[in-house]
């Protein structure tokens, strides 16, 4: 009797795995042609945390983490994060409390990239690429990364210089520096285009800060209007070229 339940509990782990498998947004499984919209479902069902989004990981060379920005629904990762995929880099999706303040998940995500590096020499440098309120997490880095492995930090369409309401409750204030091992490109939008940023009075993209590469987009790509959340592909391509220069 012991024996017909220990094999069911064993059938029953392993169907249970294979459903969580095929139900896993792999990166494989994204579709950005056919089903973006229920592609972008699969990535924001994701638990909190960070997850692999191969099935076979290099565990070498890049690891490249993209991180989410508020009331997320997915679809407008799924198209840059095929587009990256390559040998030479695992790509990963932060999962974070959006509606929370950006600096505990900031810190939680600290400590996730340091358990995947350590005992791992191979990994020559963190590449995290966030989108919008996501920036804000990312901006911790700036200041607070203190692994020996190079960061690269491509902020896509951030409201750096903060907003009232996170200023206010989270204690948010733009960085100041950024570390030595800290490279950081800020992508900003068009602010007439962009539905986030168009109605208010500053631009909250811009700051002062010493190192911060700032690159503006242009105004279309792809014959369609370049706006919030169709810059994070438009950066994704440039990643791409930038990447082929330099091999």
């Amino acid at each position: 009797m012991k024996l017909h339940h220990n094999i069911a509990l064993i059938l029953a782990l392993s169907f249970s795995f294979n459903l969580s498998s095929e139900t896993h947004p792999w990166l494989s499984n994204l579709d950005y042609e056919n089903g973006v919209f229920d592609s972008g479902e699969k990535l924001m069902q994701l638990e909190y945390g960070l997850h692999a989004l191969e099935e076979e990981l290099n565990n070498d060379d890049s690891l490249i983490i993209a991180i989410h920005g508020s009331r997320s629904r997915g679809y407008e990762w799924v198209y840059p994060l095929k587009s990256l995929d390559s040998e030479n880099h695992d790509i990963y999706f932060f999962r974070w409390n959006d509606q929370g303040c950006p600096y505990p998940s900031a810190m939680k995500l600290n400590s996730l990239i340091n358990e995947k590096l350590s005992g791992n020499n191979l990994i020559k440098r963190v590449v995290l690429i966030s989108h919008s309120y996501g920036g804000l997490l990312t901006s911790w880095f700036y200041e607070n990364w203190s692994n020996d492995t190079p960061m690269e930090i491509h902020a896509i369409a951030t409201p750096i210089s903060g907003m009232e309401i996170v200023n206010n409750v989270c204690g948010y204030r733009p960085p100041s520096e950024i570390k030595k091992n800290v490279s950081v490109s800020q992508w900003l939008t068009q602010k007439n285009l962009d539905t986030a940023f168009k109605d208010l009075v500053i631009d909250p993209q811009i700051i002062n800060l010493k190192s911060n590469k700032t690159i503006l987009l242009p105004d279309n790509y792809k014959n369609r209007r370049l706006g919030h959340n169709w810059s994070i592909s438009y950066v994704a391509d440039e990643i791409i070229k930038i990447r082929e220069n330099l091999d």
